[in-house]
């Protein structure tokens, strides 16, 4: 299936967001998900499922001033 993953087009066999992470090497890496325009809470990710055309947004949180 064809995902939007931050903008950009991406081809994945992942079934669900949580799945989608893993492939991207960030399973457990600390971030913030959406789908579609709303926010995935991290314990709802395994259950989120994923469908062609889905716009996901990967969001990692920064440190500084």
């Amino acid at each position: 299936m064809t995902l939007t993953v931050n903008g950009e087009r991406q081809e994945t066999d992942a079934a669900t967001l949580a799945c989608l992470l893993e492939a991207l090497e960030l399973g457990d890496s600390v971030v913030a998900t959406a789908l579609n325009g709303r926010f995935v809470r991290a314990v709802d990710r395994d259950r989120t499922a994923l469908k062609d055309g889905d716009a996901v947004e990967i969001l990692a949180p920064r440190q500084g001033g």
